[in-house]
């Protein structure tokens, strides 16, 4: 059988090594060190803030934001649905309710009508929430401006989850870098890895201080250990940050061939009936983490799950899109504003191997797979 093809492994440039040598050279084998603070510094200046903070996770930045917005036990906080789960875990950590919120078919975020819709009879009745957390998802940008306006309006903390989408764009920008704090991760399975780890971006330098300490277990400065917070033990270590910044330096040819393979699925696969793409919304760029296709069962004659199925069989891994939020059973109770277009997009759709090291042959593997599924459904 040939080797396994997976769907968004980690893909080494051959400039880790060097930046990993450094660190070992340097002694700096423990957490914290120059690695960190160059990556920190490195990752800034790439999407365009002044203050960064690495860290263990985007699920630990994610955390450490929603205390930054002043998140407590009772609150609400909307959150997109159509996302991984960990968009909304930390609010949870935090005592406080997510309430999800719909996709739009443009971009496949959070709908910035049904918000602004769910804030105004929020208002009405006193009942705003704490935050919102804006997912970016599968590499695009969701459509910030309408809702950063109307969480000014509101007073409302915008926090960004922008793990999935590195080295995307919105309007010329960053997406992470409009709300009080934003968040990215570096999961084996992203653009860049540090194999685990993420990053708290901000413009607020105050912000920033205050989540170190929190992420360095809160410690006060004084010679003996005192501790006036609750503190978390969240710093990424220096030798991960040595392959960050490694990594990071070949960022934007990363991005270029993700969108290379999003393109040769489509030239190959669009005439296919029934085969749709995740779009690109026109304020800006799509990384194209994962290419992800829509499948009508009716018109391509097959189940998105039996595509998958048959992928398997030829050792190839496919997944589902996220499964919404407000269909999961730890979420069971929270409110949902619609939720008609998420579940949709989740009966619908499939990630497509997508990895920065695929080479023709491989796209050629799947969609060869793909293009039998359809011929076999569609004989009499």
């Amino acid at each position: 059988m040939a080797s396994r093809l997976y769907l968004s492994p980690p893909y080494l440039s051959g400039e880790e090594q060097a930046f990993v040598q450094e660190a070992l050279a340097s002694g700096w084998i423990a957490p914290l060190g120059p690695q960190v603070e160059a990556f920190e510094r490195e990752f800034a200046e790439t999407v365009g803030v002044p203050y960064a903070l690495a860290l263990s996770s985007g699920t630990a930045a994610l955390h450490l934001a929603l205390i930054e917005a002043g998140v407590q036990a009772g609150d609400e906080v909307a959150v997109s649905t159509l996302t991984f789960a960990a968009s909304a875990f930390p609010i949870v950590y935090l005592g406080a309710r997510p309430v999800f919120i719909d996709s739009e078919r443009q971009s496949w975020n959070m709908d910035p009508d049904l918000l602004a819709e769910w804030l105004n009879r929020r208002a009405r009745v006193g009942r705003l929430p704490k935050a919102v957390v804006l997912v970016h998802l599968y590499g695009q940008s969701a459509n910030i401006l309408p809702i950063q306006e109307l969480c000014q309006r509101y007073g409302i903390a915008l926090v960004e989850d922008a793990a999935e989408a590195l080295g995307a764009t919105y309007c010329g920008k960053a997406p992470g870098t409009f709300g009080l704090a934003g968040i990215y991760s570096f999961n084996g399975n992203k653009i860049i890895t540090t194999s685990g780890g993420g990053m708290l971006v901000s413009h607020d330098e105050r912000l920033i201080a205050h989540a170190r300490k929190l992420a360095t277990q809160a410690r006060e400065p004084f010679p003996y250990y005192e501790h006036a917070e609750i503190g978390y033990n969240y710093r990424l270590s220096n030798l991960l940050a040595a392959v960050g910044r490694a990594q990071l330096h070949t960022l934007e040819q990363r991005v270029q061939k993700r969108r290379w393979i999003f393109e040769q699925y489509r030239l190959r696969l669009q005439h296919l009936p029934g085969v749709e793409f995740m779009p690109e919304a026109p304020w800006g760029q799509c990384t194209r983490w994962l290419s992800v296709i829509l499948l009508d069962p009716n018109e391509f004659g097959a189940t998105p799950e039996t595509v998958r199925l048959a992928l398997e069989a030829e050792n190839i891994e496919s997944r589902p899109i996220w499964k919404p939020l407000h269909l999961q059973p730890v979420f069971a109770g929270c409110e949902t504003v619609g939720g008609a277009v998420a579940e949709d997009l989740f009966r619908r759709g499939l990630c497509l191997p997508s990895g920065t090291g695929m080479t023709e042959a491989d796209i050629e593997r799947v969609v060869e797979v793909i293009q039998r599924v359809h011929a076999n459904c569609r004989k009499p």
